[in-house]
């Protein structure tokens, strides 16, 4: 088991995720009360929550993140382009936005390339691209990571956590391909700080996780 890292503050590194179908306005109260207690630099809720979260979080350096295209990304480019950029108008300055699996298996590149780039021209937010790992082949996410950072994304995020989750793995292999040209997001499954220390020492420069009190209470306690 890995020890404590005093050199690792976990709180930074964490996406303060509520992505359950089922969420409440006071689902989302919590969530935002949480990441301004506990220090996390983003909180993640579905579109529809963008204005609530952001309200909440009026004033406080806590950005809001939305998903794009969630879970599955096979929703058209016009319609992933209108979310994106209605989440942009209410306040979102984080998009993750779900890749077209079908596209990266099929070897399009520039209907990907198109997509993600006319959402990160249009809205000027910072783009966290999910590829989905657990789903591709390594040659099929050298090619997604490839596209997605030419079409000017800002992080690739590994998983949406509906298909299996972050790996050491995914991580390492991302990173090896960014050469710190991007983020890497890992995403999907991460409930213990062993598991949040390996993907970090990885090469994960965010975590996307509805664990993230729980992580910081296990690094404080």
């Amino acid at each position: 088991m890995i020890e404590k890292n005093i050199n690792i503050d976990i709180a930074t590194y964490i996406d303060h995720s509520f992505l359950k179908p089922t969420a409440t306005p006071e689902d989302i109260e919590q969530c935002c009360n949480e990441a301004q207690y506990f220090g996390f630099p983003t909180v993640c809720v579905y579109p529809s929550a963008v204005s609530q979260a952001v309200k909440l979080l009026h004033g406080q350096k806590i950005a809001v993140c939305t998903v794009i295209g969630f879970p599955t990304g096979a929703n058209t480019s016009s319609v992933k382009l209108y979310e994106a950029q209605e989440a942009t108008e209410n306040g979102a300055t984080e998009l993750d936005i779900m890749i077209n699996l079908g596209q990266v298996k099929a070897g399009s590149s520039e209907e990907i390339y198109n997509e993600i780039s006319a959402i990160c021209e249009a809205t000027g937010q910072t783009i966290k691209v999910i590829l989905e790992t657990n789903l591709l082949t390594d040659t099929e996410k050298r090619l997604a990571a490839e596209i997605c950072m030419d079409a000017g994304a800002n992080y690739l995020k590994t998983c949406s956590g509906w298909f299996g989750g972050a790996t050491v793995t995914d991580v390492r292999f991302l990173n090896n391909i960014s050469q710190g040209r991007v983020g890497i997001k890992a995403s999907g499954g991460i409930k213990t700080l062993e598991q949040a220390y390996e993907l970090i020492e990885a090469g994960a420069t965010r975590l996307g996780t509805s664990h993230g009190v729980a992580l910081v209470q296990s690094q404080n306690g």
